[in-house]
């Protein structure tokens, strides 16, 4: 069975962008276009190998998102990706101490990506 991967951006772009090197690879992609809703597609979908996810987005940003997967246990192996323009590292740190295991900065290549994933050892 093939990884699946769930990417959470509130710009369609970027899902695609993001979708299309994932697919590459071989993953099936979920999509969500904010937290919330990406809350919704796991409960509906099943488990994901990782979630790729924005920072800046309404309804429920990319923090709140990590933070609230985090605290549920049956999300305990989700791997999760912030794929953001934020920059600050302290943004960076905050968002690893909630829990998320990469960080790439936007914009990215490919390949950076890629290389994210293969630290995850999911590819």
């Amino acid at each position: 069975m093939g990884k699946r991967a769930l990417v959470i951006d509130d710009s369609r772009a970027m899902r695609r962008v993001i979708a299309n090197i994932l697919v590459e690879r071989g993953f099936e992609v979920l999509e969500a276009e904010h937290g919330q809703a990406a809350l919704d597609v796991l409960a509906q979908a099943g488990p994901v190998d990782v979630a790729l996810v924005d920072w800046n987005m309404p309804v429920m940003n990319g923090y709140e998102f990590i933070k609230s997967v985090r605290a549920s246990p049956q999300y305990t192996r989700l791997t999760l990706m912030m794929v953001t323009t934020e920059t600050e590292i302290s943004q960076v740190v905050r968002a690893l101490a909630a829990g998320a295991n990469e960080y790439l900065m936007k914009p990215f290549t490919a390949d950076d990506l890629v290389q994210k994933l293969e630290l995850l050892g999911l590819v």
